[in-house]
């Protein structure tokens, strides 16, 4: 069946949990790994769909995102021309409409109703009752992950190889990295490899759900939160902090590992101590350039290190939720 532009906008979805688990009162429950998640009923339904489908004549990804609130309660978008990264030209991005019932929880619409049960969407034509497609679960990885530094590189975790101050303190039994952490050694100009987790946090929200934060010379924040579903903004996942939003929002499902790539370039002093060029950085997330040489004009909030001359650490911020941090290494420029 060819399903109209306008169709796909505007999908029906009638979440029905998709395991067995805890369904009653997570509002408050934390999970730092995907085994424990697995117990909650919520953190199967929630996560990122997609599939390829018949759209006005032409084959287009379609893909929701459905983000869990706690106790049952979801959000969750349509995205007609691909999940934010691989659409291609402007990202279409429809707000579904969340009702809870008797039957489950519903997001309506006029013409269109789809049913998410398994890790699986299926649409169907509300006046025919005809099956228009299905989206299938998606766990997607970022192009970056995994990557091997360079000759030359300075590793600051890799599992053996510890370069923060104390933080042989900070390793979980399962070998990552917790947050709240300072390079031992300082950095002028580099890039800057890092993967990081968010928890699962289904009640929490705002900056109270997976934050931290990766400091250049402890001075300029890439923000890390749990933004997965969020508008995107400068204090939320990619968020140059207090000083610019990401281009896009990039953010996974919490509990999927992303990457930072950041290329950093510090502020530079004259003989005098007055600075002559702010600090720039291009970022980014999960592959995909969300800051492009954009200008830092200050140390950003919370910044442990004020600007100045002298190189700075690697600072990763605990900001009271457990987020985990692995493959951490840096490449100085000459």
């Amino acid at each position: 069946m060819t399903w109209s532009l306008r169709l796909i906008c505007s999908l029906l979805l009638a979440i029905m949990p998709a395991a067995p688990g805890v369904a009653a009162d997570n509002k408050s429950a934390v999970y730092d790994d995907p085994a424990g998640a697995a117990k909650d009923s919520d953190f199967a339904v929630q996560g990122e769909y997609a599939h390829d489908l018949e759209v006005d004549g032409q084959t287009v990804k379609i893909g929701a995102q459905v983000i869990a609130l706690g106790n049952g309660k979801f959000k969750a978008f349509a995205f007609p021309k691909g999940l934010p990264g691989e659409a291609k030209g402007e990202l279409k991005k429809v707000v579904l409409e969340v009702k809870n019932t008797d039957a489950g929880i519903e997001l309506s619409e006029k013409q269109t109703r789809a049913v998410v049960k398994d890790g699986v969407i299926t649409i169907y034509d509300k006046a025919s009752g005809n099956q228009g497609g299905q989206l299938t679960k998606v766990t997607r990885e970022s192009p970056t992950l995994g990557a091997k530094p360079p000759v030359g590189a300075v590793i600051l975790f890799d599992g053996k190889t510890n370069g923060f101050k104390d933080g042989e303190k900070k390793v979980t039994k399962d070998g990552l990295l917790m947050q709240g952490l300072t390079s031992t050694a300082t950095f002028g100009d580099f890039t800057l490899h890092v993967e990081f987790r968010l928890p699962f946090q289904p009640g929490a929200s705002g900056q109270g759900r997976g934050n931290s934060g990766v400091y250049m010379q402890g001075r300029y924040e890439v923000q890390v939160l749990d933004s997965f579903g969020l508008e995107g903004r400068d204090n939320e996942c990619g968020g140059i902090y207090s000083v610019k939003a990401p281009d896009l929002n990039m953010c996974f499902p919490p509990l999927t590992w992303q990457t930072y790539d950041i290329d950093f370039t510090a502020a530079r002093f004259d003989a005098a101590g007055r600075k002559s060029a702010n600090a720039r950085m291009t970022v980014k997330h999960n592959g995909v350039v969300i800051h492009k040489d954009v200008e830092v004009p200050k140390s950003t909030t919370a910044a442990p290190k004020g600007e100045g001359k002298d190189n700075g650490p690697i600072y990763i911020q605990d900001h009271g939720n457990p987020v985990r941090y692995r493959n951490i290494w840096l490449v100085e420029k000459k």
